[in-house]
This record gives structure tokens, C-alpha cells and sequence, in this order.
């Protein structure tokens, strides 16, 4: 096994970086010169494997019959709309293309493991599906793929952790300054909203259900997730492992984010906002591929009825990395550190 721990020397301050508060220019410069050092490889050369394996089929039927479960679960009818079509893309989608060209669509997204997973790690989180607790805004539902980056092959047995802001840019299990006002509210270390871990199945898949990030100063709207290859579930329901063979960010097309912003409760959020243009983390991480998430509307053009996502990606399953925590979860309550 190769281990690495990139969390030391600079990269330490680029980490402290990546957050409100901090310097995120730097956090993008060291990001920039690290993935000048790789390799360039994505899981485009995987397209034929995924195909005669029979997986893309079936990642067609289980994101349509997903798509069907949602939309049949919130009373919406008609079908799943594609608008994501700014980034990178130049089909013409409409309402009468097929689900099998819509749901085909995997973005290539690059093994980047030192994108870093920021100050806000919780270790100890739950494994769960349903990340959403009381927290409100747009739901999403996300149907995720990790692939093996060499053999193109599912990478199952896996533990995925995702967690993200709230929809006023705060995340849970964290007391710091600059998210939002957990540095004087310590009950937030107590919160797990918005974060959950799942076992990747057969076919490398998880899903989660959650809503779609808010933004908050210095960075534009994303999703981090982390991938454990050799975790062990605990008795009480959670993983504890700093190890993990990928670390990195999803981001969202600019056109949905600008949809989603208008509306409650997005629009209350006063901190500032950075376009995806502006994002040095995200220009960095674009370079080595395409980590955006793919989309569906499941109320027509509008995002009230909610949103299903979805991503594959590959990781070097060889590779282990030291990660930094920002709070462990315990069954006590959270600790920062």
C-alpha cells in the first residue's frame, strides 16, 4: 500500500486556507502546483469497459427508476427534466429525449486526491442515506459511482463520505469563526446535519438524500467527499478513519446555482458570494476533469420539486492519505480537534 500524508509543511496552511476567513489563493496555487505533478488521467479511457460490462445499462435503469421513485414520492408528474446543459456539454436536450441518452452521461472526473477536505472533516459521522435531518432548501438526491482508475472496474465495499454547507452556508459539527455563528454557538459541534457516510455496493454506487448546498464567503457551492477503502463499520452506527485513498469537491453547474439561490431560504444568506468562475479551487480541479455534477429537474424547469444528481469518478485504491479533522464525533457529542 502507498501512503501519503500531504496535510503537512505549506499544504498545512493551504488546508487552514480553504475556508471563511482565509486565504483561498493560496489554498488554489498549492492545489495547482500538485496537480501540475500528476499525471493527467480521467476515466475516459474506461467509456468502452463500462459499456460492454453492462454497467452504463445498468446505471441507465437504476437512475431512471430513481428518478421515478422521487418524483412518484412527492406527488410530481410528467418526467425528469435535463437543464444542464452550460457546462461542458453540447446536447440539445428536450423533453422528448430519451431517458436512456440522459441518464448515459458520466462526467470524467480525474483521480485528485489532493484537493483538500478542508478544516471542516468530522470524524465519526453516521452511516446513513438520509442526510437531511430539519434542515430545508432543494432537495437533492445524489447517486454517486467510484471506479477503480486503473482497471475501470466498481470499487465495492468502500465507505463514501459526503457533507456540505447548509443552505445559508453553515456547516454541522464545526464551531469556528466564519461559519456562521458556531464559534459563539457550541451546540453545533452536538449537530450531524448534512453529513453521512454509505458502503459502496456491486457496482461502486451510493446514494445519499440531501439539499443543495449554500454558499459562503470565498468559495463557490460544493459537495466534499472522501472515500475509506479499508473501514470498518462501528457497533453504534458510524466509521472513525482518517485514512482515505481519495478526498475531493463536486461542484454544480452556475445557471443551477443561480436558480436555486432565489429562492428560500438561499436568498436570506447574506454572505458573499463567488461565481464558479472565481473559484480558484474549482479552476484548479477542472484542469485534471470535469467534477461537476450531472443533473435532473424533477418539477419541470422549476427546482421546487427537487433535484437528482449524480457522478462517477476514479480512485487509486493503492493510494492511503493521512486526513485532517476539524471535530471528532462521539457518542458524547462532538469535539473539536
Amino acid at each position: 500500500m502507498r501512503f501519503t500524508s500531504l496535510i503537512t509543511g505549506a499544504l498545512a496552511a493551504s488546508v487552514v486556507a480553504a475556508h471563511p476567513g482565509h486565504d483561498h489563493e493560496a489554498e488554489a496555487r498549492n492545489l495547482e502546483a500538485m496537480l501540475d505533478r500528476m499525471p493527467r488521467r480521467d476515466l475516459s479511457h474506461c467509456a468502452e469497459i463500462i459499456k460492454r460490462s453492462g454497467m452504463e445499462a445498468r446505471s441507465i435503469a437504476r437512475r431512471e427508476e430513481l428518478a421515478a421513485q422521487l418524483m412518484k414520492k412527492r406527488g410530481l408528474t410528467g418526467r425528469a427534466t435535463p437543464i444542464n446543459t452550460s457546462h461542458k456539454s453540447t446536447k440539445g436536450y428536450t423533453l422528448s429525449t430519451p431517458y436512456s441518452t440522459i441518464f448515459a452521461t458520466n462526467n470524467t472526473c480525474v483521480l485528485s486526491p489532493e484537493v483538500t477536505e478542508g478544516p471542516y472533516y468530522v470524524a465519526g459521522e453516521y452511516i446513513r442515506k438520509d442526510t437531511v435531518e430539519k434542515q430545508t432548501g432543494v432537495s437533492l438526491t445524489l447517486d454517486i459511482q467510484v471506479l477503480n482508475i486503473d482497471t475501470c472496474k466498481p470499487v465495492s465495499g468502500a465507505y463514501l463520505e459526503i457533507w456540505h454547507t447548509n443552505a445559508t452556508g453553515v456547516y454541522s459539527g464545526i464551531s469556528a469563526s466564519g461559519n456562521g455563528n458556531s464559534a459563539k454557538d457550541k451546540s453545533n459541534l452536538n449537530a450531524t446535519f448534512l453529513r453521512g457516510v454509505q458502503q459502496t455496493d456491486s457496482d461502486g454506487v451510493v446514494q445519499f438524500n440531501s439539499i443543495f448546498p449554500g454558499h459562503y464567503t470565498g468559495r463557490t457551492t460544493h459537495t466534499h467527499v472522501l472515500v475509506h477503502t479499508n473501514a470498518k463499520a462501528l457497533a453504534n452506527g458510524t466509521i472513525m478513519d482518517v485514512t482515505a485513498s481519495h478526498v475531493g469537491q463536486f461542484f454544480y453547474d452556475q445557471d443551477l446555482i443561480t436558480l436555486v439561490e432565489a429562492t428560500a431560504p438561499y436568498k436570506s444568506n447574506k454572505q458573499t458570494v463567488t461565481l464558479n468562475k472565481n473559484d480558484g479551487i474549482l479552476t484548479q480541479a477542472s484542469k485534471t476533469g470535469d467534477p461537476f455534477i450531472n443533473y435532473v429537474t424533477l418539477g419541470g424547469s422549476s427546482v421546487s420539486g427537487g433535484l437528482l444528481g449524480w457522478i462517477a469518478f476514479g480512485i487509486d485504491t493503492d493510494l492511503a492519505k493521512k486526513v485532517t479533522k476539524g471535530a471528532t464525533l462521539y457518542a458524547s457529542g462532538g469535539v473539536s480537534g
